[in-house]
């Protein structure tokens, strides 16, 4: 990203119809985009949800969400794909298969040899599942085609693909079952240390993820080779990665296991360059956004300026009682600004949230009224000096609290925003199109 662009933040989720499978379903939404102007186009992590169908609580870091896309493919590049990716699909395929057995319960449920991975028991779950096996592998050579089509038809659009790296992977996933050795669990499973961050902007008492917490010494034993398959996927299926919580590459929040509040964390060292230099010389070049939100103190600044990654500003951060650096005038051009991201109420939510106080202060800065406040908001995001301005479909249409994606912290009702129908007009359009061209980020093609 060397050059100024405009970016839409739109998870496919948000896109999805009636079961003809997301390539069509996002075909209007592409080809409206690439008038708009808009040549990134961010989502969110693409695996199969899991805990009330958040995409950072994914049951395969790997895997996509076998629900985008209908299996009716036949076998051609099938056996090439199987054999491609059979270093974490064909623990996926087994893990969503006992899944299913287990009806749903957590792999540190499961009878012991098949929770300890022991090879007999494996051997005779894949013998005795192989049906359901051939059918789970099915569904990921289905993601696989279809997203490859979508992302062909995106570069047509002239928009390439921002996806998004959550640092840990969930508790009851393939990932943890498979690479028990890489995580701080006991010997039953169950997770002695789990993340989260102290208390910060969203919740006074820190976020309690409850993610596993990684042995980052073992990691390292191995040259961070889930690491470098990790990201090789990754980049498999996008074109550039946000790497979600990067301060956790420095120093991360360990909280005790059982702890009801993130408050009884301690900081821990994390791998630092150590992974980013071995991850560079694996894949040649890291082609990666670095999520810098939150604590940051100046190791994490120098990690991330060591590797030339770009940072990540918010503007609706930027008029809080000290804007640490959200504002226009303190950005720099290495910086994806944000008007609001899924964490954020949509911008004009948040406007009518603000005292009478504060929303005079966000007017005075950004100009318009209280009635277009996103549009000031997208306006102020594109005419910053930052390389790339990413914009929430939310804040396209000006939408309320009601259209809000996630609220951290908040176990239920989130995730569940569709794009209503016709909301995509031609004005929005041309008027977006004339912001990003006057602003230097209008898109290569029309």
């Amino acid at each position: 990203m060397n050059r100024r662009a405009a970016g839409l933040l739109l998870h496919p989720t948000s896109l999805l119809r009636d079961g003809r499978g997301l390539a069509e379903d996002a075909r209007p939404a592409l080809a409206w985009a690439s008038r708009a102007g808009f040549s990134v186009w961010q989502v969110l992590p693409v695996g199969p949800p899991g805990h009330a169908g958040s995409p950072y609580d994914a049951q395969s870091v790997f895997a996509g969400d076998p629900s985008w896309f209908p299996v009716h493919a036949g076998r051609s590049g099938y056996d090439a794909f199987v054999a491609a990716q059979a270093s974490w699909l064909d623990d996926w395929c087994l893990y969503a298969a006992l899944k299913e057995r287990y009806r749903g319960a957590p792999w540190i449920s499961w009878d012991e040899p098949l929770r300890r991975r022991e090879p007999a028991a494996l051997a005779d779950a894949a013998a005795t599942l192989s049906r359901d096996l051939e059918r789970h592998r099915r569904a990921q050579f289905a993601f696989e085609t279809g997203w490859s089509t979508l992302r062909a038809e995106a570069r047509e659009a002239g928009i390439s693909l921002l996806g998004d790296v959550p640092i840990y992977p969930a508790l009851d996933s393939a990932d943890v079952w498979a690479h028990q050795d890489l995580f701080h669990l006991d010997e039953l499973g169950a997770p002695t240390k789990v993340a989260g961050v102290p208390p910060d902007y969203f919740t006074d008492t820190g976020q309690l993820w409850g993610n596993p917490i990684y042995r980052w010494d073992r990691a390292q034993e191995t040259g961070f080779a889930w690491w470098i398959s990790r990201l090789k996927r990754g980049l498999e299926l996008h074109d550039v990665l946000r790497l979600d919580h990067f301060r956790g590459f420095a120093g991360y929040w360990a909280v005790p296991a059982g702890s009801e509040t993130a408050e009884p964390g301690a900081w821990e060292p994390g791998p630092g360059g150590a992974l980013f230099e071995t991850v560079l010389h694996a894949l040649g070049s890291l082609p990666l956004v670095a999520e810098d939100l939150g604590h940051i103190t100046e190791d994490v600044v120098a990690l991330r300026k060591a590797f030339g990654l770009p940072g990540m500003r918010v503007l609706q951060f930027a008029f809080g009682p000290a804007d640490g650096g959200h504002a226009p005038h303190r950005l720099t051009r290495d910086t994806v600004v944000y008007t609001g991201t899924h964490d954020n109420d949509t911008t004009h939510g948040w406007f009518v949230s603000l005292d009478d106080d504060a929303r005079r202060r966000v007017l005075d800065y950004v100009g318009g009224s209280a009635d277009d406040v996103a549009w000031s908001f997208i306006r102020a995001a594109y005419t910053s000096v930052a390389d790339l301005a990413i914009v929430p479909m939310q804040d396209v249409l000006g939408l309320g609290a009601e259209a809000r994606m996630n609220v951290p912290g908040v176990a239920h009702g989130n995730w569940g925003w569709r794009l209503p129908d016709g909301a995509l007009s031609e004005e929005t359009a041309a008027r977006l199109r004339r912001l990003a061209e006057v602003s230097g980020r209008v898109g290569p093609k029309a």
